[in-house]
């Protein structure tokens, strides 16, 4: 799976701007090509990352990815389930992921573009109980999910005593339904800030919002 849009907006959000002078260890759960990584590392300069990939073309990409870039000292990729944490030593205080999501009973019969697109590889219930386990007591825990999964995802976290604090509901333009929501959990309960995101003008340019929350990422 190749870069996206849903990518984009997690590694553009996740966390915030207050936190970029402190160090973070960070778990980017289905690394795919590396870009959430990427993105962090651009913006958190006193963070280390590890990118995890149940699919050995997607770890041979991100690694490759990361080679090439000036962050490789802060980012190591590596074939790990995440379904299975008893390979996990460390806590993290920031976990991300673009989940897979699709339902569809029927798979296309590609292994890596099914594991990357469709729940059962990686069902919600799995990803937040594992995602509690590994995460630091002030720790943050970011997804991107279809906003018509919103409230059964909020329900698995609350379950699971992670407490929503920020989420922003997307779509692609004022016409439009809204289509995904990046949603920010943490083990405290607190107030939830929401907000609201339209990436497309009328003339379909990006929108102000749009072009500020990516400014430093695309040309």
């Amino acid at each position: 799976m190749k870069v996206g849009t849903d990518g984009v907006l997690l590694g553009a959000w996740a966390a915030q701007e207050e936190d970029s002078q402190k160090k973070m260890r960070v778990l980017d759960v289905g690394v795919g090509t590396g870009l959430i990584s990427l993105m962090l590392a651009q913006r958190f300069p006193y963070i280390q990352v590890t990118g995890i990939d149940i699919d050995d073309s997607s770890v041979k990409q991100a690694r490759e990815n990361v080679e090439a870039s000036k962050f490789k000292e802060r980012i190591n990729v590596l074939k790990q389930d995440f379904r299975n944490i008893d390979y996990f030593f460390n806590k993290y205080d920031l976990i991300v992921s673009n989940p897979p999501f699709y339902k569809e009973k029927t798979l296309s019969g590609d292994n890596a573009r099914d594991a990357a697109r469709h729940n059962s590889f990686l069902p919600f219930d799995t990803l937040v109980a594992n995602a509690v386990e590994l995460l630091e007591s002030n720790g943050i825990f970011s997804v991107i999910i279809p906003y018509g999964e919103t409230g059964h995802f909020i329900s698995i976290c609350a379950s699971h005593k992670l407490y929503l604090k920020r989420r922003m509901d997307v779509r692609s333009s004022e016409k439009k339904a809204f289509k995904r929501t990046l949603l920010e959990f943490s083990k405290t309960a607190s107030s939830t800030l929401t907000t609201a995101l339209t990436l497309n003008a009328f003339d379909g340019s990006r929108t102000n919002e749009y072009t500020q929350l990516t400014k430093d990422f695309y040309l």
